[in-house]
């Protein structure tokens, strides 16, 4: 690997990059293969320069130090990427308009109760997508049993999903009528998650590939765009307890790019293209 830097860039070894790839295994399940060395410099060096180190080294040393478990986080936040948008892959939100959430009314008007999960939910666009869903084939679910859990392994990002608060650019993807019906302009051109939509999200930090304080299961699960990170013993992994913790009948979302492989082997049928079916 080419070390030669600018005089004001942190310098980057080989070595460097092998134990980046290890801490990011370790934590998180994330596997970079060894192309990816470039991609990893310049996902992690602004973080290296903001914390004062001159070398990826320090940094690292750092980091796997007691002091710096807290940039640990930071450091794994770096490697992720949080692109997202509201109701992306539309075809997605169709489904669970049509099929998952008529179920769930039918459920918890009966006196059960309805629980779906945004596994990787960034900054909230995709949990806040699921319940405007609801809130739009349910308008009273906020009085029932009805809670949309969103997890994220970035701190950061979920306390910004909790937020609620989004800029007008970032809502354009939104239809103006479930805008003007969810949300509430909160100063500085933003707009705010205002009302009873509020009742059903509930965000929390989780590593996917940790031990889960849940126990329950869900009607639907929402896991996009997660798994191109993990190799694949991590990423069938992940499947499996995915489809563990789905209701007989509940539907798993995944991106676009994504395949279950072992679907068969998790009870899954696929029934359109990215959206599988736990039958057992």
């Amino acid at each position: 690997m080419n070390n030669m830097r600018l005089a004001s860039e942190p310098d980057f070894t080989d070595a460097d990059f092998q134990r980046v790839r290890r801490i990011a295994q370790e934590e998180a399940g994330i596997h970079f293969p060894e192309s990816k060395s470039t991609l990893v410099y310049s996902r992690v060096s602004r973080r290296v320069r903001e914390m004062g180190h001159t070398s990826f080294r320090s940094y690292l040393d750092y980091v796997q130090s007691p002091a710096g478990r807290g940039e640990m986080e930071n450091l794994i936040c770096a490697l992720t990427t949080n692109v997202t948008n509201f109701f992306r892959e539309k075809n997605h939100f169709t489904h669970l308009e049509e099929v998952v959430i008529p179920n769930i009314a039918a459920t918890v008007r009966s006196g059960g109760r309805g629980r779906l999960w945004s596994a990787a939910c960034s900054t909230g666009q995709e949990p806040w997508s699921m319940a405007m869903s609801v809130m739009s084939v349910f308008p009273d679910a906020a009085n029932h049993d009805v809670r949309v859990l969103a997890t994220d392994i970035n701190g950061q990002v979920v306390a910004q999903a909790a937020s609620g608060i989004y800029t007008e650019e970032e809502t354009e993807a939104i239809p103006a009528g479930k805008k003007s019906q969810f949300m509430t302009p909160c100063g500085q051109g933003n707009l705010r998650f205002s009302g009873n939509i509020c009742r059903l999200p509930a965000f929390r930090v989780l590593n996917l590939n940790a031990n889960w304080p849940i126990k329950g299961t869900f009607s639907a699960i929402f896991c996009r765009n997660v798994v191109i990170y993990f190799d694949e013993e991590t990423r069938e992994n992940l499947w499996r307890r995915l489809a563990d913790r789905l209701d007989p009948g509940g539907f798993l979302y995944v991106g676009h790019s994504e395949r279950v492989v072992s679907r068969s082997q998790c009870g899954l049928e696929q029934v359109a293209p990215t959206i599988y079916r736990k039958v057992y």
